[in-house]
């Protein structure tokens, strides 16, 4: 009776001790869950994550750095403050490969605003928006000069109006850049790449324009010489005024003139000598345009002529002032130096 009754005690805390684990080891139940914590159990489906949710989240696409402007429009810009030379200055901004070059194009604005390089001052800054173009001159889109001289800033953009043959420089208030001579050799051209008070010594004027473009007298006057000094001149003619101011003009560096053309033949004003083109010493298309007097004194064309400044149409502002925002925001806001 003692060994039986030992052994159904020992039974009975085995079979108490499995139920306690198990009790501990297995979820509550909703109302054991409540009246532990309070509140309510969450079922398993709840928590556990869907196909959906346990795949791989694809990482968003980060956004590309913004282009730099300049770069996309294939320009660069030099940021310049004139404190000796103005070639040294400008080829410090841009570059030796590209510096000399870009100084010679832009002087070609200044000179509409100041005397080259007579009129520069040290503090004088410029902006300049350009491109470079191997084996030619860089292309000059605008310019922004701070002058100590003038007191002034003066702007000019490259712009090209519709059913315009050459892109031109134009003032903010849109006019051209350069002056035009009435009675001019040329009706059309792209630039003027010389004047004589640019600093190069040069004695007439430099047009640039194509091969061919229809090239006329003046004034009134009678044929004195052409193609002498072939070697430096190429094709050449010089017109002697008859009357009015006696003055003697060159045309050099012509395409082949005109077998009828002759010593002695008489041009009235307007009438065609020849055709511009690249010939003697000339190292691209143009029309070199001198003047003289009658002792051989240099002449200013933009002084012997009377000139003007074309202004764009109307219809052509809106357009005209939207190149302006985009060259200006390209150009910067800041003036070089500032």
């Amino acid at each position: 009776m003692v060994v039986s009754l030992l052994l159904g005690l020992s039974a009975g805390g085995v079979w108490w001790w499995k139920q306690r684990l198990a009790s501990e080891t297995s979820p509550a139940t909703p109302e054991q869950q409540l009246a532990a914590t309070g509140s309510p159990a969450t079922p398993p489906s709840a928590t556990a994550p869907s196909a959906a949710s346990a795949a791989p989240v694809a990482a968003a696409p980060v956004a590309a750095p913004p282009a730099d402007p300049l770069a996309a429009a294939g320009l660069s810009r030099a940021t310049i403050r004139i404190d000796g030379p103005m070639e040294t200055a400008v080829t410090a901004a841009a570059g030796p490969e590209v510096g000399p070059a870009l100084a010679q194009v832009v002087t070609r604005t200044l000179v509409w605003w100041v005397d080259v390089p007579g009129d520069l001052r040290r503090g004088d800054t410029l902006d300049v928006l350009y491109q470079v173009r191997p084996g030619e001159e860089p292309l000059v889109y605008a310019v922004r000069f701070t002058s100590n001289k003038t007191g002034q800033t003066h702007r000019a953009y490259r712009f090209q109006p519709e059913g315009d043959k050459n892109p031109r420089y134009y003032l903010p208030s849109g006019e051209e850049l350069e002056l035009r001579l009435e009675n001019s050799p040329l009706e059309d051209y792209e630039q003027v790449t010389s004047l004589l008070r640019d600093g190069r010594r040069h004695k007439g004027v430099d047009f640039k324009t194509p091969v061919g473009t229809p090239v006329k007298a003046p004034f009134t006057g009678i044929v004195r010489r052409k193609n002498w000094s072939f070697r430096f001149n190429g094709n050449c003619v010089e017109l002697e005024e008859i009357g009015g101011k006696n003055r003697r003009a060159l045309f050099l560096h012509m395409d082949e003139l005109p077998r009828s053309l002759k010593v002695g033949d008489r041009f009235n004003v307007g009438a065609m000598l020849g055709r511009s083109g690249n010939s003697g010493r000339s190292f691209a298309p143009h029309l070199h345009y001198q003047l003289e007097a009658t002792n051989e004194r240099v002449l200013d064309p933009y002084e012997s002529h009377r000139t003007y400044r074309r202004s764009l149409a109307a219809s052509l502002r809106a357009t005209f002032e939207a190149e302006v925002r985009r060259q200006d925001g390209l150009l910067g806001t800041t003036i070089a130096g500032g």
